[in-house]
């Protein structure tokens, strides 16, 4: 007689759980293409200025170049990859006119939805804030964790402002800025994360106070100083 007990299966490891994301279905070969290149991008297993060769790429990812071609224009799109007449497509370099162009996005931005938000948030938002930054203390030794959760963030007090355009626009602009975290990742990266979780509380305090000139003030001194650590490394390395 079988045992009407059920059986419970082992936890995954991490390489089960890598290995089951790597298999979730694509929507399709092209949106399976954009996403592998887009991810070696930001891994930096294709660094800025790697010339991208259609054919190589389809080869290694077993697919056609029709998709690899769509791929690198949908990555050309999101600023990504170059891509020059008879010459070809290349990872797009990181350098201080990107960087400040980045910070200066994200700076006005945040400005905006920071300003509307501390007008429109109810208390409940306030302490969801607050139970995010507290968490946010615990992850100061896991930059990768301690990132995820500083996107949600400024994505919440985007969406608390209740701008669907700046929040669209917040998307593209963090998507950068998460790329600049990868590739200066141990150089700059984890050296800011101690001050910017205290420059977290300062803004929650700022956004309770509901001034919302004091809020701004706030956050362009926060992204001053991140944009000045970037650029004090790259003078460093000239």
């Amino acid at each position: 007689m079988l045992s009407s007990q059920r059986v419970l299966s082992p936890p995954l490891n991490s390489i089960e759980h890598e290995v089951m994301r790597l298999a979730k279905p694509f929507r399709s070969k092209k949106e399976f293409a954009y996403e592998a290149l887009r991810e070696q991008i930001f891994n930096g297993d294709l660094q800025p200025g790697t010339r991208l060769i259609i054919d190589d790429l389809a080869r290694e990812l077993a697919v056609s170049p029709i998709p690899i071609r769509e791929a690198l224009q949908r990555l050309q799109s999101d600023g990504f990859v170059t891509i020059e007449p008879y010459v070809g497509a290349r990872v797009a370099e990181i350098h201080v006119g990107l960087i400040q162009e980045i910070f200066e996005l994200m700076d006005a931005l945040e400005a905006i939805s920071s300003r509307t938000a501390c007008q429109k948030m109810t208390e409940v938002d306030f302490d969801a804030l607050e139970t995010l930054i507290r968490r946010m203390d615990t992850e100061v030794d896991d930059p990768e964790a301690w990132s995820q959760d500083n996107v949600k963030l400024h994505q919440c007090i985007c969406k608390w402002a209740d701008m669907l355009l700046v929040q669209s626009l917040m998307v593209r602009v963090v998507n950068h800025w998460d790329w600049l975290r990868c590739y200066y990742l141990e150089d700059v990266f984890v050296h800011r994360v101690c001050e910017a979780q205290r420059e977290h509380w300062q803004l929650l305090n700022a956004l309770r106070t509901r001034d919302p000139d004091h809020v701004t003030k706030l956050i362009r001194t926060h992204n001053q100083r991140a944009l000045k650590s970037y650029l004090v490394y790259l003078e460093d390395r000239v």
